[in-house]
């Protein structure tokens, strides 16, 4: 455990060296600071390849189009039931399985964009009903990440559409809270699924937060 708060620290420290150089690039009018917190955000994407295994070209290119102060990114995931089992889509990208969702996306609102996501993702139609959990992914086990993520969990009925595979997705299935499939907890870990659940058995449950 002691290895794991280590690294994850490390990841931090890194983050936040990404954060100051970003924001001093932006404001920054001379030219001796600016190389300064080019060499602060060189070290920031050095230390970043190191913790997440990214290679330092793809990180220093995700970083190249981010300006002015940094802020959390955010990820949004749909929650929806159907005769007491979960709605999931099966990723392309690692062969596991999500809840359907995405990045926010600029000039959406949350509840748009979970029903965006539930369309693309999944082929059905959705109506977003009740925020469960606003959560920041460094505090669940998730894998080591680069940036700084906020995760927003929106409950959603079906209104219509049907089972349908999206681009970024090759099944869409329901599943039993004790029958879950490999998790891609990149996306969701299998304490957010049971926090989905508790929402389903109390309609009442309060929101999670952090």
């Amino acid at each position: 455990m002691a290895v794991i708060i280590i690294e994850h620290k490390w990841l931090d420290w890194a983050k936040q060296l990404q954060s100051l150089a970003q924001a001093g690039l932006a404001y920054s009018k001379d030219i001796y600071d600016i190389e300064r917190f080019e060499l602060i955000r060189n070290i920031s994407v050095e230390m970043l390849s190191q913790q997440t295994g990214m290679e330092m070209t793809v990180i220093k290119n995700l970083f190249a189009n981010e300006t002015g102060y940094a802020t959390p990114k955010v990820d949004i995931r749909a929650v929806i039931f159907k005769d007491n089992r979960i709605l999931m889509v099966k990723e392309n990208s690692d062969g596991s399985w999500s809840l359907p969702g995405g990045w926010a996306d600029i000039g959406l609102t949350p509840s748009e964009v979970a029903v965006k996501e539930v369309k693309e993702e999944s082929g059905f139609d959705v109506k977003a009903v009740k925020l469960l959990a606003v959560m920041d992914m460094k505090c669940h086990p998730h894998p080591p990440s680069p940036f700084h993520i906020y995760k927003m969990f929106i409950q959603c009925e079906i209104i219509g559409g049907q089972p349908m595979k999206g681009v970024e997705t090759s099944a869409v299935e329901f599943f039993a809270e004790n029958k879950l499939p490999p998790l891609s907890i990149a996306r969701n870990t299998q304490t957010q699924i049971e926090m989905a659940f508790k929402h389903l058995y109390n309609p009442k449950e309060s929101v999670y937060f952090d």
